[in-house]
């Protein structure tokens, strides 16, 4: 798995274009944000998740589905819970995921970070397949954007204290630590 040249699409993945999303400022990339999403809460699978990211979510599919299909957000990549991936924003663009947030005293995550979406919950393990594949994304961003270290790789919740708990608490960052260490296949 890479980046193209362009340091916009991974290779051999599902691209969904997402419309939510809009120029870098600065146009750097210096962060990861790794993020826990299930729709309905608690469900995994299905199209609920595109169709938010693509503002094409219907508010009578699911009552939850009434308080967010007004929203606009978007994340630059979702691994579902078999590992497969799936890409809405290029990665040279900024993606709509953080929302209010700061990272080392540096608001507005969403200028120079990349988000990417793990289909879970905070209290439902995470699966080996999404482990894997996150850090073969990872991996595949930091060789696109050099610099980004493994200080530079955080949950939502470290940018956003307080207003979000992902990936949460059952999140094992030592298993990731240690699948970054390794050589992980593409």
């Amino acid at each position: 798995m890479k980046v193209d040249d362009r340091g916009e699409w991974l290779s051999g993945v599902r691209r969904v274009a997402s419309p939510n999303w809009d120029e870098r400022p600065a146009g750097e990339v210096s962060l990861i944000l790794v993020h826990g999403i299930s729709l309905p809460p608690g469900e995994f699978g299905g199209p609920a998740i595109d169709a938010l990211f693509t503002n094409t979510l219907d508010p009578r599919g699911h009552p939850y589905f009434e308080q967010i299909a007004h929203l606009r957000v978007s994340s630059h990549v979702l691994i579902r819970r078999d590992g497969a991936v799936v890409q809405y924003v290029p990665f040279n663009r900024r993606a709509w995921h953080a929302g209010d947030s700061c990272f080392q005293g540096r608001r507005a995550c969403n200028d120079f970070s990349v988000g990417i979406e793990l289909e879970g919950t905070d209290d439902q393990p995470y699966t080996d397949a999404q482990y894997h594949r996150l850090a073969a994304v990872i991996k595949a961003v930091q060789a696109a954007f050099p610099g980004i270290t493994s200080e530079q790789v955080v949950g939502h919740s470290d940018v956003a204290p307080g207003r979000k708990s992902d990936p949460g608490p059952v999140f094992q960052w030592s298993r990731l630590w240690a699948l970054l260490a390794e050589s992980v296949p593409t």
